[in-house]
């Protein structure tokens, strides 16, 4: 029987439970990326509040584009040493922690976003931020593919303990999964083999870069929300899940949403107050653990010790994880330890997203 409070290991990451917390753009780090104080502070705290496994806010990979400000970067070997002090104090709390890297291609929101170099799988204008993208040529998208692949180097020589790729919500990596922005007749384009072909570029980059032993994780889209034709849906996504499995990931945080669809997020925040809407992807979630080799990790509305448990007793499904309850209370799996009925503060408003930096409103 699997409990939340399980000790797992994946590849050599030692895990003390079974949470995670999910990435967050913190709004955070320096104009350029760096960090500072208060950004490894954040990561600091969860660790002193027993999250297993810490997901850090995206990190650019790129110094010619930045898809929101005060992102953190990992674009050179620059920011190498500051990263050392994150991970070297989270460690100190018997935590792990993990980068999320990404390219965000049109999904871009930064002022500065027109004096920046953007790549799209075609040149498409983005739903919601106008952005129209340069068509990526062979060529760049090789260059994309090592970026990731040096960029995940760093995270490994910054003494993170795994890497996370962000190829989920209508960033670069997403939107070649996404036909209404992949519009490509070479053979980046038509079939989902195609659409897939750079994701899996990366992951052998990246695996090639770290070496066998240490974890490649990935977010991925089970499904965009989109009109049917236009978006990512289940059943092929579920075939997406294969081949990265094949290509060599280790662990996948199932994700949905395209925020380039001009549609909205859904599912609505909200719904995950009322116990039985609670986990709210778990059933897509469960088809693609059964359908994979990797450990997948289960995301979307886990705020129940007793539902969280009846997914990962019912399901191949071996984590999960959250993010906006743990930025209300980044003590709550040190609460939920010497009290499992503890329901979290957090009341799903996501006021926190207009704060500045990222913060549960009720905590100011």
């Amino acid at each position: 029987m699997k409990t939340v409070w399980d000790q797992t290991r994946i590849k050599g990451m030692e895990l003390k439970n079974r949470f995670v917390r999910a990435a967050l753009w913190m709004k955070m780090a320096e104009a350029d990326g760096h960090i500072n104080e208060d950004l490894i502070s954040v990561y600091e705290d969860l660790a002193k509040g027993d999250v297993g496994l810490i997901l850090t806010g995206y990190a650019t990979i790129s110094k010619d584009e930045q898809p929101n400000p005060r992102m953190m970067g990992i674009y050179d070997d620059s920011f190498i040493e500051e990263y050392k002090e994150m991970t070297d104090r989270v460690h100190k709390h018997g935590s792990k922690i993990a980068l999320q890297i990404v390219l965000g291609g049109s999904q871009n929101h930064h002022p500065d976003r027109d004096a920046m170099k953007i790549l799209g799988p075609s040149a498409v204008e983005n739903r919601v931020t106008k952005v129209r993208p340069k068509e990526a040529s062979i060529e760049e998208l090789g260059m994309v593919a090592d970026m990731f692949a040096d960029a995940a180097l760093r995270v490994k020589k910054a003494g993170f303990d795994a890497v996370q790729l962000h190829g989920a919500h209508g960033y670069f990596l997403s939107q070649f999964l996404t036909p209404y922005y992949n519009r490509r007749k070479d053979q980046y384009g038509g079939s989902l083999e195609n659409r897939s072909r750079i994701l899996v570029q990366v992951v052998e980059a990246v695996r090639k870069a770290v070496g066998q032993d240490y974890p490649v994780m990935m977010k991925v889209n089970y499904d965009d929300f989109m009109d049917p034709g236009q978006g990512l849906e289940l059943e092929e996504s579920i075939e997406v899940f294969k081949i990265l499995d094949r290509a060599g990931v280790d662990v996948f945080e199932v994700s949905a949403v395209n925020e380039s669809s001009g549609k909205g997020l859904a599912p609505a925040f909200t719904r995950c107050l009322k116990k039985e809407k609670q986990s709210y992807f778990r059933d897509a979630t469960k088809q693609i653990a059964d359908a994979v080799d990797a450990k997948v990790i289960l995301m979307g509305g886990n705020r129940n010790i007793e539902v969280m448990e009846s997914v990962l007793n019912e399901s191949s499904i071996e984590y999960v994880s959250m993010a906006r309850p743990l930025l209300s209370e980044p003590n709550l799996i040190k609460i939920w330890e010497d009290d499992p009925v503890y329901s979290p503060k957090c009341v799903a408003c996501n006021k926190c997203w207009e704060t500045e930096p990222n913060s549960c409103i009720f905590n100011r």
